[in-house]
Order: structure tokens, then sequence, then C-alpha cells
């Protein structure tokens, strides 16, 4: 890769209108901003070496719905320490052309500028939204103003503000890393799926209680544990847990069934078996059955058995045949 020198990169920046500049810079590489990273190990975050002056491409790969801002972590080499004011962070935003890895020209506009503080390790938050509760902090910089997320991608540059540079300063590596900054919401994506005999019949559903509209395709939820309940005349009642995680959407697909009680039997094999006074001629079969009163009759050789049954709509019922053996011991 072709490098810069210190005196070329130090050139004068032009203003054009509205604000944007156009200079030259070394693109390290860009780095993906998703939901996955905000909970991941820290080592393990997608990580950008730097040089005094190179630049890093922030991009969003995550719902902005979540969003309430974006963190850099930049470690500081110890040896910078000494040169402490001479470097500083410059980020952009209203990229004209998002530029590839390697020597770009580029223009933008200029969001952010401060000095690399004096210790090994810089934390700039950057807000993505109105109410984002960012605040500033001894160990937090917020270096620019809310920069909604149709803004992305940023560009994030070293730049040095003082001519002279030792080569030493010129060898040292700097480490990016950025992560999502979320909101404690995710989303619940449902689908219902209707018997193709029962479409598009009234269902009543609850979330948490709540009375939801079953036509909307995505729920705004708080992170952890959830409950939705479906209530209905023409389908069975459907009854589901689940786990919302930050930042993430969870899909749940349900599909309605048709409310007629289903009735399953178990028998011994040369058992003959009457629902209702018919015979049942496939006792391996589950059958549908009308809610109400119901009998069922078992025979077993000369020993037969009646019971009678209530079917409720939407329930299924299986109904067993037991011959128990009873022993009794006596002195």
């Amino acid at each position: 890769m072709k490098r810069i020198s210190g005196a070329t990169f130090l050139m004068l920046v032009i203003s054009v209108a509205a604000g944007a500049e156009n200079f030259r810079t070394l693109v390290a590489g860009q780095i993906a901003v998703s939901a996955d990273s905000a909970s991941s190990d820290p080592a393990a975050l997608p990580t950008l070496g730097l040089s005094y002056i190179d630049s890093a491409l922030i991009a969003l790969k995550t719902d902005p719905r979540f969003l309430r801002g974006v963190e850099l972590e930049l470690k500081v080499p110890q040896a910078y320490l000494k040169y402490r004011g001479s470097l500083a962070i410059a980020i952009y935003k209203a990229i004209g052309a998002v530029p590839t890895v390697g020597v770009a020209d580029v223009s933008a506009e200029r969001i952010g500028f401060e000095l690399i503080p004096n210790k090994l390790q810089a934390v700039y938050q950057i807000p993505a939204r109105k109410g984002h509760g960012l605040k500033a902090s001894p160990y937090v910089s917020i270096p620019t103003g809310i920069v909604p997320p149709e803004a992305f991608p940023l560009l994030f540059r070293i730049w040095p503000v003082i001519k002279g540079l030792p080569e030493e300063l010129e060898q040292l590596r700097f480490s990016l890393t950025a992560k999502p900054i979320l909101t404690d919401e995710g989303a619940l994506k449902l689908t219902l799926r209707y018997p193709e005999k029962l479409k598009d019949r009234n269902v009543t559903l609850r979330i948490d209680d709540e009375v939801r509209d079953p036509a909307i395709k995505e729920f705004m939820l708080k992170e952890g544990e959830h409950n939705l309940v479906i209530v209905s005349d023409d389908y069975r009642n459907e009854s589901r847990a689940f786990t919302v995680e930050r930042g993430k959407i969870l899909e749940i697909a349900l599909d309605l069934k048709d409310p007629t009680p289903i009735v399953s039997v178990e028998a011994p094999e040369n058992a003959r078996i009457y629902f209702d006074g018919q015979a049942v001629a496939n006792p391996l079969a589950s059958f549908p059955a009308e809610a109400g009163d119901h009998e069922i009759r078992f025979e077993v050789g000369d020993y037969s058995v009646v019971k009678p049954v209530v079917l409720l709509r939407g329930r299924s019922y299986r109904i067993s045949l037991s011959i128990d053996v009873v022993v009794t011991e006596s002195e």
C-alpha cells in the first residue's frame, strides 16, 4: 500500500459549499457496527489497526430503530504519551463517494475534532437519536452532535496537528473498535398462518395481557421475557412464552388450527370401540368430534365398559382403556 508522507498529509484543507472539506487520506478499512457486537466479548470485537495518518469507515449493519448511538474506542500505544498534543481525531459525515481501502481523495463534512487525550484508551460516543441519554465524562467523550443513522457511513481520521513529527511516531499503531449503543428494546415479528378452510377469521391477540392489533407485523418490546395469547371463536386458542433480545428481531410463526375437538383412543388390539354407538374403524387414527356430551364404549371379550365424555372446542383428547390387576394381601 502506498504511504503518504507527513508533509503531504499536512496539506491545506480546502473548504467548499455546505461546510464540506476536500482532503486526501489513507483508508485502512471498514468496521461494520452490528447488534451482535453489542454484547460480544470486547476481545472479539472487530478491530482495525491505524497509523497516525490513517482513516477508517464506520458503517451501520443494525436496525436503526434500536440505536442510541455508536461507541468508538481508540487504544493508544504507550509510546505516544510523550508526543501528546501532536495528533487529533476528526469525524466526518456526508461522504461524497464512499472510498475504498488505500489512498483516497475524500469530500466530506467534518462533525467532530478532538486532540487524542493523554491516556492509553480514548472512548468516543456518537449520539444517533434525540433523547439518547449519552453523557460526557472523564472517561467518555462526545465529539459530535446527533448523527442520524442515514448519515452513515462515517469517516474516522487520525490527523497530525503539528509538523516535523519524529520517525518513531510514524511507526506507532493505534487500535480502533466500534460497537452500537442500543436501547433496551427488541422486536417481535409475528406471522399468523390460517387453515385453508377457515381463512381470515377474527382473533384477539394479547401480548403481556395488552390487546394488540394482529394486522401489525412487528411489535417493539422491552428486552426480556414475554408471553402472547391468541383467543378466537373460530380457531384454537394459542399461548406462547418468548424472550426478546436487545436490538434483535424475534420471528414467531403460529399455525392457527380448526377448533373442532380431536379424539384419539388407546386400547388393547382385540378391543372393540364404539363412539356414540358407532364403531371406531381405525383406533390408531385420531378423529374429529363435535363439542359437547358423548359416550365411548370398550368391549374386550365379554367385558364392557362405558364412559361419558365432555368435549370442549379447541381441545384434543386421548381416551385410554386401562385394565389393572390389583393384588391384596391378608393374614
